[in-house]
């Protein structure tokens, strides 16, 4: 069945998909039938837009394959005043500099991935993964959420006036079955994440150095160090060419990091074919303004306390803080892959290097740049965060600035001089 994908959906018809009735003003169409039909009637959204993207809901045109992997969501759970020695979140509430506390818990959704492949039509054979959420009853309406909110997102964004952006991962389609569970379907875009590469990476130094300092040679070590830096900026450029293409098309990501970019190829010498996809949009959230004068979705709760917290009360300020939300974890991500790739492995880890940058340094780069400096073990992540005049590091203080408000839009991220390969 081919199911025309509308830019926003009406509760009236969500509990034919889900098994549950959702709190989002989405329609979704039953993912079970049988029966191939076509749907391609043009649907008019709150702001005019027409969608034609189509997406194959039959769960007879897929083939499922072995299962690959599986992962939980975390979630904030409470916020409180500043507590030395715990994880910190940038707010105030009439002292912009102000830190607050975040407590993170683990959610209940499970979400599982299976290879497979398109069965039937024009994409016969065509390789796909499967996310599959749980069904209501083994991890309540939450996963259904989740699930409607990622359809909804992909559908409105692969359904675009200026065509489907390559940094994204694409949504193929999806179904329901018997017991409730929701399984999406995107276009396989390859099998490593860029958590997966800075691991392997910081692995292979370990190996190198347990071989003994002088087995590497100086020459092949100076060109192994330039293809990373090459690489990494490479991967970084597709990232945030992604978040430019959500925020272009009010959308934030919202859960953005090292395991939701996924790499077509972890060979640095290819970086000239490397194309990093943004995944994981369960907890995207629409910054229309008309939606934000609506009201707030269950999802995005957390998102817009925050907001309030700091200061924010009109759609405006909110759709500001939302943004400057996603470029701080786009700061922290950066952090991650100027660290761990360039590093022994157990050196660096996203957790610990977070934890340096808000509570030790409380997001001083240039106490932090000090005190790698002292470390031998850092020594090329602060090579590669200096070059161009310490230009890693000036765009790193910007994304990472404690009051929101100056941190710069992704396109700015996207042209400064360090993302545009100017300094290698």
């Amino acid at each position: 069945m081919l199911l025309a994908s509308p830019d926003c959906f009406s509760s009236s018809a969500a509990s034919s998909m889900l098994s549950s009735s959702l709190s989002h003003n989405r329609k979704f169409y039953s993912l079970l039938s049988k029966t191939p039909i076509s749907i391609n009637l043009p649907i008019r959204t709150r702001s005019t837009r027409f969608c034609t993207a189509s997406l194959i809901t039959s769960p007879d045109s897929f083939e499922v394959g072995k299962l690959i992997g599986s992962y939980g969501f975390m979630n904030v759970t409470s916020y409180s005043g500043y507590q030395s020695g715990m994880d910190m979140e940038f707010s105030s509430l009439g002292n912009m500099g102000q830190l607050k506390v975040q407590d993170v818990g683990e959610g209940g959704v499970k979400i599982r991935l299976y290879e497979g492949r398109i069965a039937q039509g024009s994409l016969k054979g065509t390789p796909v993964v499967f996310k599959v959420y749980p069904g209501q009853r083994a991890a309540g309406v939450e996963a259904d959420m989740m699930a409607a909110n990622e359809l909804n997102t992909h559908a409105v964004l692969q359904s675009s006036s200026k065509g489907i952006c390559q940094n994204l991962l694409i949504l193929v389609g999806g179904f329901e079955t018997k017991t409730g569970e929701q399984w999406l379907a995107f276009r396989n875009a390859g099998k490593y994440s860029a958590a997966d590469y800075a691991k392997i990476m910081s692995e292979r130094i370990s190996k190198s150095h347990s071989m003994g300092e002088n087995s590497w040679n100086p020459f092949e070590r100076e060109q192994t160090i330039k293809l990373r830096r090459n690489f990494v900026i490479k991967l970084l450029r597709g990232a945030i060419s992604g978040l430019v293409y959500m925020h272009d098309h009010d959308r934030l990501h919202q859960s953005l990091g090292p395991s939701s970019i996924v790499l077509n190829t972890i060979i640095e010498k290819d970086a000239a074919y490397l194309v990093p996809r943004l995944r994981d949009l369960a907890f995207s959230v629409d910054i229309r303004i008309s939606c934000l004068e609506e009201g707030l979705g269950t999802l995005s709760e957390g998102l817009w306390r925050r907001a309030i917290t700091s200061g924010c009360f009109t759609p405006m300020e909110k759709r500001a803080f939302g943004i400057a939300d996603d470029i701080y974890e786009a700061g922290l991500l950066f952090a991650y892959l100027a660290f761990v790739p360039f590093c022994e492995a157990g050196i660096m880890d996203s957790l610990s290097l977070q934890r340096l940058l808000e509570n030790t340094f409380q997001l001083d780069l240039e106490a932090v740049r000090e005190y790698c400096l002292a470390d031998d073990r850092l020594e090329e992540a602060v090579k590669f965060l200096d070059l161009g005049d310490r230009a890693g590091w000036q765009l790193l203080q910007a994304m990472l600035n404690s009051d929101f408000r100056k941190r710069p839009i992704a396109e700015a991220v996207l042209n400064h001089r360090f993302m545009t390969g100017a300094v290698l």
